[in-house]
């Protein structure tokens, strides 16, 4: 595997909306096209990136910095969105590339905290998760289990 992150533009913006998840995962994180509306028009620094394997585009995953405010009082990053495409699961795309996108954002960022959430019907994300470092906070925002992990 030779993971790389590389941002969205002109040039990969329609392959990364054709990225899908399965049918039984649809409720557990929200379209990618979705994702990169939220970018443009929302408040708050948002960071969308694919995720390639020698030139093919596997995943996405976008990350946020939301200051503190009446929905969670403290400023924050947070991986906001996280999918690996239906036909790349299971082959270890997803651990893989949790794993590198840390030590990317270490790089950046330094030994900082940083979160993420998982619907609580997803097993498989927060073992996922908490095998990577990641502890559940005891919190819940927008109905989802927050984790967190200290880099």
């Amino acid at each position: 595997m030779q993971l790389e992150f590389k941002g969205i533009d002109k040039n990969n913006y329609e392959k990364c909306v054709e990225l899908n998840v399965n049918k039984d995962q649809e409720d557990f994180v929200a379209p990618n096209w979705w994702s990169l509306l939220e970018e443009k028009y929302e408040d708050g620094e948002k960071h969308p990136l694919s995720i390639y394997d020698n030139g093919t585009m596997v995943g996405f995953i976008m990350y946020s910095f939301y200051p503190a405010d009446d929905d969670y009082p403290l400023d924050s990053w947070w991986i906001e969105r996280f999918m690996i495409d239906k036909e790349f699961q299971h082959k270890g795309y997803g651990k893989a590339a949790l794993r590198k996108f840390l030590d990317y954002f270490r790089t950046l960022y330094g030994n900082i905290d940083l979160r993420i959430t998982t619907v609580p019907e997803n097993d498989v994300a927060t073992k996922l998760y908490e095998n990577l470092g990641f502890s559940k906070t005891g919190e819940i925002a927008g109905g989802e289990v927050v984790l967190h992990i200290k880099l």
